[in-house]
């Protein structure tokens, strides 16, 4: 991971200059005890098993779905090591964000060619989230390669399942190769509702699913998830040495208003105030850790958003925006909603402060219902424990690791 803040950000007024100095630190720290954590990992990944799934793609024409996250562990990216293997790669296909992961949350990513390669790039998304079967033509597998964080509305696993679909449709092999969920042991939030089906949220599940992309993939095949009820020829090629108890930093950022281990971990509970007037932090550097909106009271911690790399027009961009600053609180264990409830108590007009999105999000009217009648956190969670421990059940049958 790369971090710069630089003089011109703080002139622009970034942060108060009370709090930067120490964020910059933080940064830092962060950035170094994540590539430590990386480097003594004995965790081995599908990608790094090689031995064992390059001689089933031998002689076979192969598409990849992956991003900036298939890469080995000496950093090797999983398409040049493939052709570097004389694996025959076709096409590469890419979900939102892109190839190199570069581009911004929802932007249109256009079909191209990798340069590097010369191979010609499959975008998943806007208009074409399924590949269609001329893009499929003369492929025999496809490897799936893409770092999940366990969230329902990260839409790396709404990718996994329209190529399950598309494999399933044209008689092609999936094989995934699987990497730990880094939140892996949280299972959390209320259940997805069909009526609110969207590329956010395809399926019956919580917002924290606390399952590996394969592990998911297993679950779409098992429960028939797919149109008509069709199941994929699926191999997993699973992680070695793994369980999901075991803390696991990312090597490189998953997305790019994801940029380090704490973002990740707040990730679930922060993304549902894309559905309301607050920020996130995107156009910042701290995204994902910090909320805000120039609607919440004046405090002590301030931010300025302004256009950055993932972030072209950030929400409130050159608008100063208070609000809460976690860089640094402890690692959260559950889907949190206390600075959801404090912050819409707290904005200066409750009427302008979800959106349509929010339902998108939640999976359900029923949350935004509760807050809006001041229901407290405790009952709230009280209302998922059903569906939560239903899931949990049929969640048993797919797991791979312990």
């Amino acid at each position: 991971m790369k971090y710069l803040l630089s003089t011109c950000i703080i002139c622009l007024g970034y942060l108060t200059i009370s709090s930067s100095c120490g964020l910059n630190r933080h940064f830092e720290n962060s950035r170094r005890n994540t590539e430590k954590e990386v480097t003594n990992s004995s965790i081995k990944t599908g990608a790094n098993r090689y031995s064992f799934y390059l001689p089933l793609l031998r002689d076979k024409k192969v598409g990849v779905i992956t991003n900036q996250t298939g890469i080995l562990s000496n950093n090797v990216h999983l398409v040049d090591f493939l052709i570097e293997n004389k694996i025959s790669v076709q096409k590469i296909f890419a979900p939102e964000h892109g190839f190199r992961g570069t581009a911004d949350a929802g932007e249109l990513i256009k079909d191209g060619k990798d340069t590097k390669t010369d191979l010609p790039i499959i975008s998943l998304y806007g208009n074409n989230k399924k590949p269609r079967p001329e893009q499929l033509a003369g492929i025999d597998i496809i490897v799936f390669d893409l770092q999940d964080v366990g969230a329902r509305f990260y839409t790396y696993i709404s990718s996994l399942h329209y190529i399950m679909e598309a494999c399933a449709e044209n008689n092609i092999e999936l094989m995934i190769l699987d990497r730990p969920n880094p939140n892996g042991t949280i299972v959390d939030g209320p259940i997805l509702e069909k009526e609110f089906t969207s590329f956010v949220g395809m399926h019956p599940i919580p917002l924290l699913h606390g399952m590996t992309i394969g592990e998911y993939g297993r679950m779409i095949n098992g429960e028939k998830w797919l149109k008509n009820g069709i199941q994929c020829n699926l191999k997993v090629i699973h992680c070695i040495d793994y369980n999901r108890e075991m803390t696991y930093s990312l090597p490189v950022k998953p997305s790019p208003n994801l940029p380090n281990d704490q973002s990740i971990n707040l990730y679930a509970s922060l993304c549902l105030f894309e559905g309301t007037n607050v920020s996130v932090g995107r156009g910042t550097e701290m995204q994902f850790q910090i909320y805000g909106s120039p609607y919440l009271p004046k405090s002590d911690f301030s931010f300025t958003p302004i256009p950055n790399f993932g972030a072209k027009e950030p929400v409130y961009k050159n608008q100063l925006c208070f609000g809460e600053n976690l860089t640094s609180i402890p690692k959260v264990n559950q889907l949190e909603l206390k600075w959801l409830i404090k912050a819409y108590n707290t904005t200066s007009d409750k009427s302008k402060f979800f959106n349509d999105f929010f339902t998108k999000l939640a999976g359900t009217k029923k949350l935004q219902q509760q807050i809006i009648d001041g229901v407290s956190e405790i009952e709230i969670r009280k209302s998922w424990e059903k569906g939560l421990n239903d899931f949990k059940e049929m969640r048993k049958k797919y797991l791979i690791y312990n």
